[in-house]
C-alpha cells in the first residue's frame, strides 16, 4: 500500500468503523498519521480498533453511535470535538444491505436501509457539515467520502430497495457537489463491486445468501484494505483535485 504523508495532522471521522470498510479506512488513515474518531454501534469492536491503533502508535477516539437516531449524532459530535477538534475528513461507510423480494412486504428491512444508508448519512454529513466548511475556510483540505455501491446504477434481481437507498446516496454526492465545492470541500462518491465485509452476513433470505456466496466462489473479490486504499488516495490528493466519482470492481465482476 502507498504512504500517504501529506495525511499527518488531519482529523477524520469515520462512521461504520467497527468492521469491513470503515475499519480499513481507519486503520490506513490513522497508520498515515491522521487522527481518527471511530463511530459505529458496537463499543466492544470500537475498543478493540483503537488499542490496535494506538499500540501502532496512531491516535484512535471510540464513540459509540447509531447513525438512524438524532440524538446519538449529535452526542457524538460533542465527543470528538471534545476529544480529538473539529473535523476535516468524513468517511460514511456505515450501511446494511438486506435483499428480498419486494412482494414479501419486509418494511423492516426497507426502513432500516433507508435509515442507515440515507438518512444515516444525511445526519452525519449534516452533524459535521460545519466543521468542514471551517476547515476549507482556513485554507486546509477538507473532504466529505460517501461509500455508495455500483447497485446505484446496476440492477440485481431482489436487491431493489437496497440499489434505490444507493442511487440516493450516489445522487446525493453530486447533488452536494455544487453547494460544498464552491466552499473548498471535496466532495467524492465511491461505488464498490463484490468486496468482501460483513455486509452479507445480515441477509435472512437463504437462496439469496447463497447466491452471493456462489458470487464469491466465482471470482475474486475486493478487499476492505483496497477500498481503504482507494480512499486514502483520494483524500491525500492537492485540495484542488477532487477524484468525485470512483467505480471500482473486481475485474473478473466487470
Amino acid at each position: 500500500m502507498t504512504n500517504y504523508e501529506n495525511l499527518s495532522g488531519r482529523i477524520a471521522v469515520v462512521t461504520g468503523a467497527a468492521s469491513g470498510m470503515g475499519e480499513a479506512t481507519a486503520r490506513l488513515l490513522a497508520a498515515n498519521g491522521a487522527k481518527v474518531a471511530l463511530l459505529a454501534r458496537r463499543a466492544d469492536r470500537l475498543a478493540e480498533l483503537a488499542a490496535k491503533i494506538d499500540a501502532d502508535g496512531g491516535t484512535a477516539l471510540p464513540v459509540t453511535v447509531d447513525v438512524t437516531d438524532d440524538e446519538s449524532v449529535a452526542a457524538a459530535v460533542e465527543v470528538v470535538h471534545t476529544g480529538l477538534g473539529r473535523a476535516d475528513l468524513v468517511v460514511n461507510a456505515a450501511g446494511v444491505m438486506l435483499p428480498n423480494p419486494v412482494q414479501d412486504g419486509r418494511l423492516d428491512e426497507w426502513t432500516r436501509m433507508l435509515d442507515t444508508n440515507v438518512a444515516g448519512v444525511l445526519r452525519v454529513t449534516g452533524a459535521f457539515a460545519a466543521d468542514l466548511l471551517a476547515a476549507a475556510d482556513a485554507g486546509r483540505t477538507a473532504d466529505l467520502v460517501n461509500i455508495s455501491s455500483i447497485g446505484a446504477h446496476v440492477t440485481f434481481p431482489n436487491y431493489a430497495v437496497y440499489g434505490a437507498t444507493k442511487a440516493a446516496l450516489t445522487h446525493l454526492s453530486a447533488s452536494l457537489r455544487p453547494e460544498f465545492g464552491p466552499r473548498g470541500v471535496r466532495v467524492t462518491n465511491l461505488e464498490p463491486g463484490l468486496t468482501a465485509t460483513e455486509l452479507g452476513d445480515h441477509i435472512d433470505n437463504a437462496e439469496l445468501g447463497a447466491q452471493l456466496a456462489g458470487m464469491f466462489e466465482a471470482f475474486t473479490p475486493l478487499t476492505a484494505d483496497e477500498i481503504a486504499d482507494l480512499i486514502g488516495y483520494t483524500v491525500s490528493r492537492a485540495r484542488h483535485v477532487n477524484l468525485r466519482q470512483v467505480v471500482v470492481l473486481p475485474t473478473a465482476q466487470a
